[in-house]
């Protein structure tokens, strides 16, 4: 299922520099709008990385987990 929105009263100049954009990225401005709120939608919200980082502080961390982390890290490069 999709839904479609409907944004009312963007400014003019906004709108201008919207549809630039979307030309530019050889896109219609309805697929450059998608991937902006695609994009947007996948990123954690603050109220969801700061529980994220709760959860984190309070597990107990020692000096191997952190190693490995970081092993992990330089793998992913």
């Amino acid at each position: 299922m999709t839904t479609a929105f409907t944004v009312r009263d963007v400014p003019d100049d906004i709108a201008r520099t919207i549809k630039i954009r979307a030309a530019e990225a050889g896109q219609s401005l309805q697929g450059y709008l998608l991937g902006l709120i695609l994009r947007e939608a996948s990123k954690p919200s603050l109220a969801e990385m700061a529980a994220r980082a709760e959860r984190y502080a309070s597990d107990q961390v020692d000096h191997e987990d952190v190693l490995a982390a970081l092993d992990e890290g330089r793998r992913g490069r």
